[in-house]
């Protein structure tokens, strides 16, 4: 951060100083460092120059010469005084300038003094030091001397440091506004006792009015200091301005302090967060005394008489104490709590009033401002709060019961307000809590712990609490009543006295005695006047009750229990409120009262108010149950008919696809349908709120839209809930009674109405949004043009909403369904406004009303409802920040709470409970790393149903390879202290867990004998048992708090755990919400489980695997290269494969490296630990393969090398005596030199001579004649010459792989017995096709498609096994061939009821040998120009007629040596810089190239593409029939384009680089050798082979034959002929064509094909789709694909029918259909259930998609005619394609892909 960044961010200094002393002892200027500012004086300066020496950030205020500092600005503390005086006059001006500092900052500023003695530069200041000892207040290390321009950085350096031990010795560190303060008030007070002497000297009483404003002024700003000086003791000294928020304590940070560890300046914080965790203790927080000024209530004073003996005695009776008027005591908790109250905004007040109500707390209710004094309602903190409670009443000579729930600002009752009137030797407060609830202390008084007699805040505070009758006989009172108690003397606090007397049907006054002439006389004489109840309390008098006039009582307090006093008390008060006429007071009352500030009368709030008021008021007057009905319609049976609709989905019977595609279309209709009602007039206004108005505004909005709405329907869920309990206990009772009659029915029926209507009753601000989450899928889902245009806008208010804090629903409750196009969008939102965070994921799962939502509330701060009659409907979830000041111990950002609905929930139990909790539990248990499980009660019936519930849905994660982590919390256990009970109840916990494991285990077909086989468990850590929520019977009992105790504890367990986890980032939640509830849809959730995240990952992994073994086959081909260089130089006979793992070694140690980095780097390293270990094997099996390889072809090539040595050995022979006749017949026709026709002839002439001459002795290699042998060796087969030669010539054989229907090639009849035959003869041909087509199925085609394969593939394995490279052709190869085939086909047709006519093997055999073709050819070209002579030298005519063309023209040796030197060069040239850019070009490709640059699944991506965009039938059906092969053309096609296309350039430069580089490499061999044979005076043998050596790594050279060229010996000029032979060959290697590769071993397509073919090509069982993974074997990893297909693809039909079965495997496995899994089995299989039919079903992947790829029913509807033809089927009848498929267009096929791959594998 730079100085000026510094200064523009406002950032608090680190240091403040001020400069005072002498003017002239300082020069200003730009270069000072100190102070680099002009003279500016009295203002705070950032000193730019002091940042840049020390990167700190420091002030300097110069307030050098100033005499007035009323101004100076103390906002920050001040940490030095710098006291500069100019050297000379050091010692009168050090005098001057301390005094002037005390008289201004009084003597708290002289320990920050730092004196500085300035001089000029060059002067010596030695005697400063000691001239300045001589003062007595002078310290020697707080002085130090510089120049006086400060320019020079070391002495500047050691200032600083100096000043740094100063204020690290000062305490406190800085010098602060208080402390001036303090000082000024001292002086104040001195004055004002002098003023007030003197005029009361000089005028008697006439001045005393004056001297009252006076001490009234004094009074005021003394408490002001006084709160002020509260504040800083609790560290809440800048909250007053800045007030604590929600979002603060929204936040999971360090524990909670518990006992003694608490300090004054965590008290605050404590106290609050304790609060929050329903501890009501956080009154009476233990206080560590780390100041010794602040004195300890339990500390024991020590008398201040000197210790003698004869003074022992006196002691005793001696009263005085050592008194330290400036000793601090202890705070005063309620002075705690209010500082706490008054620095906090309203929405964290309305927190902490709510938290304080479920305490059973009384609650502020008037409270005088800290400053001004004036007089609050904090009305806007009550709104939060609502009461229960029972009314009785007396009907008909019987007791009625009410049930009340509702707002307290609502609720009016009568009140009864308690005040002073002077000081009492009695509590109050205490009398208050035994009237309201004597076993709490409802309202603080001066005997609870901590309390003290000073107390700051509480004075004038009025606080309110209601009693709230539980409907039992010994209640106190009948009714709902709310105490006031007005805290200090009341004759104090005027305004609040009779505001609240007013407000009260009853007062209550406490009086320490009743005579005329008093103060409080007055007050008591005005109350006797008015109407109302009062009671006078007098502490001096011991008389009882006394009515002493109407509505007048009065009773004495002295001498009498405090349980006799109450008990008299209450029996008055409720005389009193049974009569009629009393006045009730509500809350909301309190807004219109004169003289007091309402806090909801802020603007802010009034806004917000407004709004919501705008939105509520539509739906006044309208019963609660139609609310939603009515404005809510989308989330109505629209949404629940979608729901079920979508379900059925995942269940279809019958004609899958037609219901399917019928089922997409009901709920497309259904979503307009919700298009068209989504405009009601309660969302607009509800949604155009939210947009508009501003981030506080719309926080208000949102509350009080909450607040209103709970107000709308509190009547009627009160009274629903009554008739609910009633109706319940009904039915309980019958049940009790084991009557089974009509009349049970009848309840149960009634029961169930009730809660209908309670669930319609229900109604809240999640339904809104639930609704705005409708209407955005609809609108998504519809894609129209609408009126309604914000719905895009809606994911973003729910995530601003969620990063708030707000709850956010996740599963709607009462459709039971979870809205994934809303929750993927809304998270897509907040990642784009968090970026993708890491979260824990914490779910919990447990009974309904067990506490769930409560003790998440507890633990962090949460919002989940948790009132009566609101349990929680469905899942939410809410977002909790980890604090910056643990965040470093954990590896994510946030926790993600997940709070559910209830297990055995009572509104479901009439229907699917099971099922549902089942389907709830698996859903909590998959989302979360971690579960709480929380269980209530002690009931082992209870306990067993959620076990089993539980134990399952782990059981799933296990099998589907999720490993969250759980506890389990044993709620409202009796007595947790109990060691031994706890140990008993784990143990049968730990019994109950194993035996549910046992049971999962055999219903979900796994192995488990208990439950720690199933989850990583230890039941002495992993269980926690929590104390009963309430102490005591409710309404009245506060929290228990040993229940916040054990919510600590627990949480602490949590976030121990939370620390090993790595957490999931958001964006890997979605995908997993996605996968959990996709398969749940499903039956079997296990079989339909699809982990996207743990895919993607994959894929991902397989990209790099990609990678590393490309790397290892790239580096592996360049070694090929080196080593067949070196074969042919004939440098090496013999490769050893450890040589190759030698120089593989050092790439094969990087890609180990990069892999191990990989997998320990990676985010996701916690899901690819699976696959390390099976990676590194496959890396170092790819290795072994590569090698294997490898060492193979070069060992064929060193067996040819062999093979034809005895050509090699005469191939000098032949050179020499070709180079001597060649001379010869030059010599004869050098006078012909010109005629180039006449050579041409007589070169031709003698060739021939020459040719026949060299090779009479040699017996040449015959071409060989392929057709003519495999037509003989059908022939000898037994086949016709007519049938060969019609098979031969009508070309069928060659698609024979790819035939659709294989019926023609059958005969059906095959019977032994020939009178059978002759019988039947007549009627054969009427049946025959008729038999053919019910008995020859799909699966038949199938068997006959994978015969030909399998054949194919054994005969070219068997061919290519063949030494034919080496060794030549021979026909017993084709016979073996065929010998195998036809073995095949008739060991096929032995167990089939068919038999296949001749043509069948015929086509077959011809098939294969056309397919072996093309190898024999290639291998016995090779043989033959490796082995025959004849052939070796017709290939050498051109070069030796050059050769010849040269000496005609009197060239001389060297010339024509050079030209032969660069023909022979020019061949090996041109083949090395091909089979190099065959590499690169392939590397090029594999890295650039999109379809190659990824995985197995990339590639299928582009080939499908390809196919689609040619639209070419016979590639599709030759990529169905044989997948590899397209897959091989297509690689090809595209290497041929890119060399051709517009990327042609691009692979030129790679040719033209390796042209210039192998280039270079000749010259310089030239050079080195022609320099070596200079040197060394060698001759042209010599030359040759050093020329050789200097090749033999990168060229092959032919061997030379140097005899016809001894007489060489300039070898210079045989060099510079031979350079314009390499620049010859560089032009025409600049013209060499890229297509010349094809003619070379190495070619960059069948680099790639090798590379990318490389993978896993088993089909699916049912739609021949292929597998797309990389890896080749990846057991134990299932087959898998995206694009499953139609059946229709492969020709697949219903059974003996010639319908085409379209359905897609991906909808079957979710339907309730059967299939056979084999051709002759009888056994139906469930497709929900296709594993079970054993391999290949068993090792494939198949999950539910409802088959939304688009690319292959556009192919089907595409190609419709095309496949009816070529599989001879039809789609009519079951096969009828549906209409929506004729939809698709290409492009949106093809968008499809994309649209499939980048959802789920990106």
């Amino acid at each position: 951060m730079s100085a000026s960044t510094a200064v523009s961010n406002k950032v608090l200094p680190d240091l403040t100083f001020v400069l005072t002393g002498e003017r002239n002892a300082i020069d200003f200027g730009p270069r000072n460092i100190l102070f680099d500012h002009d003279e500016e004086r009295n203002a705070e300066q950032f000193s730019s120059k002091l940042y840049d020496l020390c990167g700190r950030h420091i002030s300097v205020i110069n307030i050098l010469g100033l005499q007035n500092i009323d101004k100076i600005p103390l906002n920050q503390g001040i940490h030095a005084f710098i006291l500069l005086l100019p050297y000379g006059r050091h010692s009168s001006h050090y005098t001057s300038g301390v005094q002037w500092l005390e008289k201004a900052f009084g003597k708290g500023s002289l320990p920050y003094v730092m004196t500085v003695v300035t001089r000029w530069p060059g002067e010596k200041c030695e005697s400063a030091l000691a001239d300045l000892k001589a003062n007595s207040r002078f310290s020697e290390k707080r002085c130090h001397t510089c120049t006086r321009g400060m320019t020079d950085a070391n002495e500047i350096i050691d200032l600083l440091e100096k000043i740094d031990v100063m204020v690290s010795e000062n305490n406190p560190h800085c010098y602060s506004r208080l402390m001036h303060e303090e000082h000024e008030e001292l002086d104040q007070k001195e004055e004002m006792v002098k003023r007030g002497t003197l005029r009361m000297n000089k005028s008697g009483n006439k001045n005393k009015d004056l001297l009252d404003v006076s001490e009234e002024n004094y009074t005021m700003k003394h408490s002001q200091r006084e709160d002020e000086r509260l504040l800083r003791r609790l560290n809440l000294q800048d909250k007053h301005q800045q007030k604590m928020s929600t979002a603060d304590f929204l936040k999971i940070g360090p524990p909670v302090k518990q006992g003694r560890d608490t300090s004054e300046k965590d008290l605050a914080l404590t106290f609050l967060h304790r609060l929050l965790m329903l501890d009501y203790r956080a009154r009476y927080i233990p206080v560590r005394q780390d100041n010794p000024a602040v004195g300890d209530s339990q500390s024991v004073q020590m008398s201040d008489i000197e210790d003698t003996d004869d003074d022992d005695f006196d002691a005793l009776f001696s009263e005085s104490v050592d008194s330290d008027e400036s000793k601090q005591f202890h705070l005063h908790p309620m002075d705690v709590q209010m500082a706490v109250f008054h620095c906090s905004d309203s929405f964290l007040k309305q927190n902490l009033v709510t938290k304080l109500s479920q305490c059973q707390y009384a609650l502020p209710l008037l409270v005088p401002d800290p400053v001004t004094k004036d007089i609050e309602c904090p009305l806007w903190t009550f709104r939060q709060i609502t009461k229960t409670w029972k009314k009785t009443q007396i009907k008909d000579n019987s007791h009625a019961m009410t049930m009340k729930t509702m707002p307290i600002c609502k609720a009016e009752t009568p009140m009864v307000f308690f005040f002073r009137l002077g000081s009492l030797p009695v509590s109050k407060s205490q009398l208050m809590n035994t009237v309201i609830n004597d076993r709490h202390s409802t309202f603080f008084h001066r005997n609870c712990p901590g309390s003290t007699k000073s107390r700051l805040l509480m004075d004038g505070v009025a606080e309110i609490a209601w009693y709230c009758p539980a409907g039992k006989p010994n209640d106190s009172f009948t009714d709902c009543i709310a105490f006031c108690n007005l805290h200090g003397d009341a004759l104090s606090f005027e305004k609040q006295r009779e505001i609240l007397t007013e407000k009260s049907s009853v007062t209550v006054v406490l009086v320490p005695t009743l005579a005329k002439g008093q103060k409080s006389t007055t007050v008591i004489q005005d109350l006797f006047k008015l109407p109302k109840w009062l009671i006078i309390l007098i502490a001096d008098n011991d008389c009882g009750a006394l009515q002493v006039k109407k509505r007048k009582y009065k009773m004495g307090l002295k001498d009498r229990s405090q349980s006799d006093v109450s008990e008299e008390l209450k029996g008055i008060i409720r005389t009193i409120l049974h009569e009629p006429d009393n006045t009730s007071f509500q809350l909301e009352s309190m807004a219109k009262v004169p003289g007091v500030r309402v806090d909801e009368d802020d603007e802010v709030c009034q806004k917000g108010k407004s709004a919501a008021m705008k939105t509520v008021n539509i739906l006044q007057g309208m019963e609660i149950s139609k609310i939603k009905v009515t404005f809510l319609p989308c989330q109505g049976d629209l949404w629940h008919k979608w729901c079920r609709i979508n379900k059925e989905l995942y269940n279809l019977k019958g004609k899958t696809e037609q219901e399917k595609s019928e089922k997409q279309q009901q709920l497309m209709q259904l979503r307009q349908n919700q298009c068209k009602a989504s405009c009601s007039e309660l969302m607009k206004s509800f949604t155009e709120s939210l947009l508009s108005l501003p981030s506080k505004e719309k926080e208000y909005f949102l509350k009080w839209t909450q607040i209103l709405i709970d107000a709308l329907s509190t009547d009627d869920l009160s009274s629903i809930l009554q008739s609910y309990d009633e109706k319940w206990t009904e039915v309980l009772t019958l049940k009790k009674k084991h009557d089974k009659s009509d009349l049970l029915t009848s309840k149960q029926t009634e029961l169930e109405q009730i809660s209908k209507k309670l669930q319609s009753a229900t109604f809240g601000l999640e339904h809104i949004f639930r609704e705005m989450g409708q209407l955005y899928e609809a609108h998504r889902a519809v894609q129209a043009e609408s009126r309604h245009t914000e719905w895009s806008k809606y994911p973003e208010l729910a995530a601003d909403l969620m990063i708030s804090g707000h709850p956010v629903e996740l599963m709607d409750g009462d459709a039971g369904h979870v809205p994934l196009t809303w929750i993927s969008s809304f998270l897509d939102e907040v990642i784009k406004k968090l970026g993708d965070q890491r979260v824990f994921v914490l779910s919990v799962l447990g009974v309904q009303s067990s506490g769930k939502s409560t003790m998440l509330n507890a633990m962090f701060g949460l919002k989940f409802a948790v009132s009566a009659g609101r349990c929680t409907k469905g899942a939410f979830m809410q977002l909790v920040k980890v604090s910056e000041e643990i965040k470093k111990d954990f590896q994510f950002d946030y926790f993600l709470v997940v709070d559910t609905e209830g297990l055995r929930a009572l509104e479901l139990e009439s229907n699917a409970t099971r099922h549902h909790d089942n389907e709830l539990a698996t859903f909590t248990v998959g989302l979360g790393n971690m579960t709480l499980i929380n269980i209530f009660g002690e009931n082992p019936a209870d306990m067993q149903d959620v076990l089993q519930i539980v134990v399952q849905a782990f059981m799933r994660m296990k099998k589907v390879k999720l490993s969250p982590s759980c506890v389990f919390v044993h709620q409202n256990v009796t007595d947790i202290a109990a060691a031994e009970k706890n140990m008993d109840g784990k143990r049968r916990l730990q019994e109950k867990l194993d035996q549910m494991a046992q049971l999962a285990a055999k219903e979900e077909l796994c192995d488990a004998e208990c439950f720690s086989d199933i989850i990583a468990f230890d039941v002495q850590k992993d269980v926690k048992y929590f104390a009963q929520l309430w102490e005591g019977s409710p309404p009245m009992a506060p929290p228990n708090p040993g229940y916040s105790e054990s919510v600590q504890e627990l949480k602490n367990l949590i976030l121990s755990k939370a620390k090993q986890s790595n957490g999931i980032t958001i964006s890997h939640f979605k995908i997993k919400i996605h996968d959990l509830w996709n398969a749940l849809m499903n039956e079997h959730f296990v079989f339909n489980f699809k982990n996207s995240l743990e895919i993607a990952i994959y894929r991902k992994l397989e990209v790099e695997y990609g990678n590393w073994t490309w790397a290892l086959r790239s580096n592996m081909l360049t070694i090929e290269n080196q080593l067949h260089t070196k074969i042919e130089n004939g440098e090496l006979d013999k490769v050893k494969r450890s040589d190759l793992f030698k120089e593989m070694s050092k790439s094969y140690e990087a890609i180990k490296n990069d892999l191990v980095t990989y997998f320990e780097d990676d985010g996701d390293t916690e899901i690819l630990v699976q696959w390390r270990g099976q990676f590194e094997n496959k890396i170092k099996e790819f290795q072994e393969d590569l090698v294997r390889g490898v060492e193979r072809k070069l060992d064929e090539i060193i067996q040819q090398k062999k093979a034809c040595k005895k050509l090699d050995d005469k191939k000098k022979d032949f050179e020499s005596k070709l180079l001597l006749k060649s001379k010869e017949l030059a010599h004869q026709l050098k006078d012909k030199a010109k005629d180039e026709e006449e050579l041409q002839k007589q070169f031709n002439s003698f060739w021939s001579d020459w040719v026949e001459k060299l090779t009479a002795d040699i017996q040449p290699i015959e071409n060989i004649n392929l057709e003519d042998d495999q037509a003989n060796i059908l022939n000898n087969l037994g086949f016709e010459w007519a049938l060969i030669i019609s098979c031969k010539s009508n070309d069928k054989y060659k698609t024979i792989s790819n035939v659709g229907d294989y019926s023609e090639y059958i005969l059906f009849s095959k019977q032994q017995d020939t009178k059978e035959k002759m019988k039947v003869k007549k009627l054969l041909k009427y049946f025959e096709d008729c038999a053919i087509k019910e008995s020859f199925q799909f699966e038949d085609k199938q068997l006959i498609r994978a015969l030909i394969r399998n054949v194919e593939k054994q005969s070219l394995d068997i061919i290519k096994s063949k030494p034919v490279a080496t060794r030549g052709y021979s026909p017993t190869y084709l016979q073996e061939v065929a010998k195998n085939v036809q073995e095949k086909v008739t060991e096929f047709e032995s167990n089939k009821k068919y038999e296949f006519k001749k043509e069948f093997t015929v086509d077959l055999l011809l098939y294969v040998f056309d397919r072996a073709v093309v190898w024999l050819s290639q291998s016995h070209k090779k043989y033959k120009m490796n082995n025959d002579a004849l052939t070796y030298l017709e290939s050498k005519k051109t070069q030796y007629y050059n050769i010849f063309r040269s000496l005609c023209n009197g060239n001389s040796s060297a010339v024509v040596f050079g030209e032969m030197i660069c023909g022979k060069l020019k061949v090996s040239i041109v083949e090395a810089v091909c089979n190099k850019t065959a590499i690169d070009l392939a590397g090029e490709m594999r890295c650039t190239f999109p379809a190659f640059n990824g995985n197995r699944l990339n590639l299928e991506k582009h080939l499908l593409k390809s196919l689609a965009e040619k639209e070419d039938f016979d590639a599709f059906i030759n990529y169905i029939q044989n997948p590899r092969k397209q897959v091989e053309v297509f690689i090809e096609e595209k290497v041929n384009e890119h060399m051709s296309g517009e990327h042609k350039n691009k692979a030129l430069k790679i040719l033209r680089k390796n042209a210039g580089n192998m280039d270079e490499f000749a010259y310089q061999a030239l050079f080195d050798a022609t320099n070596n044979v200079k040197t060394q005076r060698g001759d042209i043998d010599m030359w040759v082979e050093e020329f050789s050596s200097f090749l033999k790594d990168k060229l092959t050279l032919e061997s030379i034959s140097c005899q016809n060229f001894r007489d060489i010996n300039n070898f210079e000029f045989l060099k510079e002929e031979i350079e314009k032979g390499l620049i010859s060959i560089k032009e025409e290697m600049n013209q060499l064509s890229l297509d010349k590769m094809k003619e070379f071993r190495l070619r960059p397509d069948q680099i790639l094909i090798d590379q990318l073919c490389d993978c896993c090509w088993e089909t699916c069982p049912f739609c021949a789709a292929v597998c797309t993974n990389t890896v080749k074997d990846h057991s134990p990893e299932d087959h898998s694909v995206p694009f499953h297909r139609s059946f229709a693809v492969k020709g697949a039909q219903y059974h003996n029918s010639e319908e085409m079965c379209i359905e897609f495997c991906t909808t079957k496995v979710a339907s309730d259909g059967n299939f056979y899994a084999g051709k002759n089995t009888t056994k139906l299989i469930p497709f929900k259930q296709y594993r079970s039919a054993g391999p290949p079903y068993a090792n494939w992947s198949i999950t539910s998609d409802e088959s939304k790829l688009k690319y292959w029913k556009w192919f089907v509807w595409q190609f419709q005619e095309e496949l009816e033809n070529h599989y001879a089927l039809k789609f009519t009848g079951r096969g009828e394609i549906p209409s929506e498929w004729k939809t698709h267009t290409k492009e949106a096929a093809i968008q499809s892909l994309d649209e499939m791959f980048s959802t789920h594998y990106e």
